[in-house]
């Protein structure tokens, strides 16, 4: 059986060498640096880092994407997707931060507003 490592500030971690496969829930925040294949739902934050991979729906108060995902994500804050991300699926949050060179393909869904050039309104939302 796989295990997390915890910290004391309530951080779980999944090491790079761990793989789990079974929904994953948690009140804390959670670091994917492993391997996940199933839904994680934490009430914290969740961070995919650099060289992890997740098959997972995710539902999370923030997410920072630095490794691959493939589902879909619900956050409550921000949504961040890392320039050595590769994303598959849609975005919901309250605000969404892609840095160039991150690969999304899927579907935004957040309130924003565009800048005039694009066709924005000052006080618009898209």
């Amino acid at each position: 059986m796989a295990r997390a490592r915890s910290t004391s500030s309530g951080e779980a971690i999944i090491g790079r060498t761990t793989r789990v496969r079974g929904r994953i829930t948690g009140d804390g925040d959670l670091v994917v640096d492993g391997t996940v294949e199933g839904d994680i739902t934490v009430r914290g934050d969740l961070t995919i880092g650099e060289g992890a991979k997740a098959t997972s729906a995710v539902d999370a108060n923030q997410v920072t994407v630095r490794g691959e995902l493939e589902g879909d994500i619900a956050a409550r804050g921000t949504v961040r997707i890392e320039a050595t991300a590769r994303m598959r699926g849609d975005i919901r949050g309250e605000s969404v931060a892609i840095e160039e060179g991150a690969e999304l393909v899927g579907r935004l869904d957040a309130a924003f507003d565009l800048p005039p050039e694009l066709g924005g309104a000052s006080g618009r939302r898209r």
